[in-house]
């Protein structure tokens, strides 16, 4: 039977309502590893190096569709929860259209100041036409790929959370695909990986785009607009953490850039960018969890259903220690493993990344509830104190960490700066936890 945003979750129908978002999660993750490998390994480690020194900027521009999914999907659900459908419909379509615009805007400016943007980031000259060349191609599918970040969130509220893992595996099998026949059997290099990261994006756009279009029968779709300014800036302030956040991590992907190419050089920023991909995917349960959870607490708290709202963050703490542990195990475990799928062909690199990703490891023990925490505070329409713990997790305690622990430690510290990081943001989180808990009625030992 499908499961209701208004049901009682149990720990089984919890976990069966937010697997399709944790699937879909680590399918993006396992599509953005292949990617790195055919790049690494087909073309080299100085495109490859180019490929991830552009990537921050092109998710800074996508980081709006993070914004209006993640605050427009708890505002919808909350106004679902309360009976006004009709309403709800208005401001989801507004929403889109808004979004749509503004990924139109941002392709242009993109395009036009991708060369300067690039030599900023610390692109030589050797790098600078990859970066280019890659940023540019992407950036035609960027409008879309906006879109199907935001429609992620927007599939749950319409309990369809199982089109959204589908969108995820359509677009992900296509760019893998591509992938393999453009870089792996034509060998068009860095333009093969941007035209199969192009396409796969516009897939992943479209089909939920078809669907909110078209009758569905659901609880959303797209149609006349409720044109207002008022739940436009609800939805932008309430989601402002997930853009800060993805802001934020974007910067810090910058700043360990640069450290890496002072301290390691091209090899560095190459390692780097291997330990994204992997952490991505270990990373992706505890994203996708959250996300598919989101909708239940926003739905629950604008029922006034207070006790659920309890059970669900009682159970979802539970369910995040438990996978904090085992991740990390099977982090340390396959370490090495992971950095040969990317760079058997070079054995300082390979040693490098390998033991780089052991130290980094350990933030998976405790990142989930930071995780949580911000997209709990979300749900609950709390964009203000969502933002600080977001914020505070990476531009502040993560930024700080990167530029003063390799003072310390060397290189090292360049890895460990995300657990320091993570271990203060955890305070944070739990503070805020404690002082909201009379507001919302969600003590969880009650």
């Amino acid at each position: 039977m499908q499961i209701k945003l208004s049901d009682h979750f149990t720990y089984k129908k919890l976990l069966r309502f937010t697997l399709p978002s944790v699937m879909m999660m680590i399918f993006t993750s396992i599509y953005g590893v292949v990617d790195g490998f055919f790049i690494s390994n087909y073309v080299g480690t100085i495109p490859f190096a180019a490929v991830n020194l552009i990537m921050p900027f092109l998710m800074l521009l996508a980081t709006v569709g993070f914004m209006f999914g993640t605050g427009g999907s708890a505002l919808v659900a909350m106004l679902l929860g309360r009976g006004e459908k009709e309403r709800a419909n208005g401001i989801f379509s507004f929403l889109v259209y808004v979004l749509a615009a503004v990924g139109i805007i941002f392709t242009v400016l993109g395009f036009v100041f991708l060369p300067e943007v690039s030599r900023m980031l610390g692109a030589s000259e050797e790098m600078l036409p990859y970066c280019v060349m890659y940023g540019r191609i992407v950036l035609f599918s960027l409008t879309l790929f906006m879109l199907q970040i935001s429609f992620q969130d927007y599939l749950v509220v319409a309990e369809r959370p199982k089109l959204g893992f589908y969108t995820t595996l359509a677009a992900g099998c296509t760019n893998m695909l591509l992938d393999a026949f453009l870089v792996g059997y034509l060998s068009m290099g860095v333009t093969g990986a941007a035209l199969a990261t192009c396409i796969s994006e516009t897939v992943g756009g479209l089909i939920p785009l078809v669907y909110f279009v078209m009758p569905n029968g659901g609880t959303l779709r797209l149609g006349k607009p409720y044109a207002a300014f008022k739940p436009l800036l609800r939805a932008a302030s309430n989601g402002v953490s997930e853009f800060v956040s993805s802001v934020s991590m974007s910067f810090v992907s910058i700043l360990y850039n640069f450290q890496l190419i002072a301290i390691a050089g091209e090899n560095g920023v190459a390692a780097y960018g291997i330990i994204m991909y992997v952490d991505f995917l270990f990373m992706a349960l505890f994203i996708g969890y959250s996300m598919g959870i989101s909708p239940v607490i926003s739905y629950h708290y604008g029922a006034k259903n207070h006790m659920e709202v309890r059970s669900v963050l009682r159970k979802s703490l539970f369910v995040i220690g438990a996978s904090g542990v085992i991740i990390t195990v099977l982090a340390e475990t396959l370490a090495y493993p992971m950095a040969i799928i990317f760079v058997s062909y070079d054995i300082d690199l390979l040693e490098l990344t390998a033991h780089g990703f052991r130290l980094y490891s350990f933030a998976f023990l405790l990142c989930g509830f930071n995780i949580f925490g911000s997209a709990f505070f979300t749900a609950l329409n709390n964009g203000m104190t969502s933002a600080v713990v977001a914020c505070g997790r990476t531009l502040l305690c993560e930024s700080s960490a990167v530029l003063f622990l390799p003072m310390l430690l060397g290189s090292d510290g360049i890895w460990l700066a995300i657990v320091l990081a993570e271990i203060m943001a955890l305070a944070l989180t739990g503070y805020f936890f404690m002082k909201n808990r009379a507001r919302y009625g969600y003590a969880w030992w009650e």
